[in-house]
């Protein structure tokens, strides 16, 4: 098993544009969310909500460390991975609001993404249902023998599903360029790991498969990519599959755009002490560190901000699509 090692001196060290790239994208996915936060009680966001606050580190981490062509699978939590990999915020924003601008026109919503131009090949509202169809694509891949590599995201609560087992070993069995990247929040809607796994550490569990394992308990950008940089070198040069294992706190409830300390299963004293490594505060430091300015931090802010705000002033002025679009391009 491969992890973190604690000695290492990050690569990224050294290299201020990187460093000011991955804060971006931090940065810019969190002022997303919370605008849609501002926005949501207005009810013209249509759509449930699954947020992504807390996870951006894990999204922006692995994305940045794929190539442009690399596919990705996602689930219904689906904002910082949608972001991370293709940083379409007009089409993010057209989509949340349901207009006919959008890729999707509307009829995806937050939890059925897509842009398969930019290797985002969607995400899914069914626990675990995208796993065994990112299989399929990387499989897919192995025969075409064109280079792409596939990382399908999932949260713990997927690795429940018999179907996670089942694409685990078909990978495995037969050696399937593929990266499984475990987003572990330890909690399955409301209901904690120990409550409904009778094993103490999947990692172990998994590494008696043909594959290799991988895990970062921090919630470092930095960490974390150097991490996919190794494990995404490991499946290229094998073909093999690989999984990583990234923890992280869910900050909102399971859906909706509010807290949720109060209903018993969490509490505020568990999120306060995550919050005190929120992966974009930890990176904002890290540029203060290297020596990058305040004022070119807050720039960098202000930029990202007037974007979203002039990205969601344009979306809410766009048309929706036509009553017949919900009939097109449907299977039956």
């Amino acid at each position: 098993m491969a992890e973190k090692n604690k000695d290492t001196v990050s690569h990224w060290v050294g290299n201020k544009n990187l460093s000011l790239e991955l804060y971006r994208q931090l940065y810019t996915i969190r002022r997303a969310e919370e605008k849609i936060i501002d926005h949501y009680g207005e009810n013209e966001m249509r759509t449930p909500m699954h947020m992504s606050m807390g996870s951006e580190a894990i999204n922006v981490g692995l994305c940045q460390a794929l190539k442009k062509d690399d596919q990705v699978f996602g689930t219904y939590r689906s904002h910082a991975l949608y972001l991370a990999k293709t940083s379409n915020l007009y089409n993010f924003f057209a989509e949340m609001y349901g207009k006919d601008t959008a890729l999707l026109k509307g009829k995806g919503g937050s939890m059925h993404l897509s842009d398969p131009d930019k290797g985002f090949m969607g995400t899914s509202a069914i626990v675990a249902s995208a796993i065994s169809v990112a299989v399929g694509a990387a499989f897919a891949n192995k025969v075409k023998g064109n280079g792409k590599v596939v990382a399908t995201f999932f949260g713990d609560g997927a690795t429940d599903e018999g179907t996670f087992w089942e694409s685990l070993n078909v990978a495995s069995l037969m050696k399937i360029p593929i990266l499984f990247v475990c987003e572990d929040n330890g909690i399955a809607v409301h209901t904690r790991a120990h409550e409904r796994q009778g094993y103490k550490d999947i990692t172990q569990v998994i590494g008696k498969f043909k594959c290799k394992v991988f895990k970062d308990n921090s919630t470092n950008v930095e960490s974390i990519y150097n991490l996919a940089v190794q494990a995404l070198d490991s499946v290229r040069s094998t073909g093999a599959p690989c999984f990583m294992h990234l923890k992280y706190y869910r900050y909102l409830e399971h859906v909706g755009v509010n807290e949720d300390f109060d209903v018993g299963y969490r509490s505020q004293e568990e999120f306060e002490s995550w919050y005190k490594k929120d992966p974009i505060k930890m990176q904002r430091e890290t540029l203060k560190r290297i020596g990058i300015s305040e004022d070119k931090i807050l720039a960098l802010e202000n930029k990202i901000s007037r974007e979203i705000e002039t990205t969601i002033h344009k979306v809410k002025n766009e048309q929706f699509a036509e009553e017949d679009e919900i009939y097109k391009e449907v299977f039956k």
